[in-house]
């Protein structure tokens, strides 16, 4: 048994966590998509693109919000890359990027009614 533990932690576990804990760059890219999704706003618009693409406008009808507060909630997800826009014409529409992001938020969804 190796002293450093309680218990005793396989040889291949220990190696993974320790191979992930050196990942720096991959931690921040995960640390930043969950801050990009712990704000209710945000949550909020994730949830309405969830059933397909949507310009600002009506988002801000959707959720009772101003244009430009959902156009900077908007900006800080597309940074994040958890959505993307389509442009046509002079409008913009925005979806989620990929399944990756509906896969995500389902699981936090999922969750949080589980948990209530």
């Amino acid at each position: 048994m190796n002293d450093k533990y309680i218990d005793e932690i396989p040889k291949e576990v220990e190696r993974e966590i320790s191979i992930f804990n050196e990942e720096e760059d991959l931690i921040e890219v995960i640390s930043q998509i969950f801050k990009a999704l712990s704000d209710p706003t945000r949550i909020k618009i994730i949830y309405a693109l969830m059933n397909g693409p949507l310009c600002v406008s009506d988002i801000a009808v959707l959720l009772d919000m101003s244009q430009s507060s959902i156009s900077h909630q908007l900006a800080l997800l597309r940074n994040q890359n958890l959505i993307k826009v389509k442009r046509k014409g002079r409008r913009a529409y925005y979806s989620l990027d990929d399944e990756h992001v509906l896969c995500i938020f389902k699981d936090g969804l999922d969750h949080a009614k589980h948990k209530l």
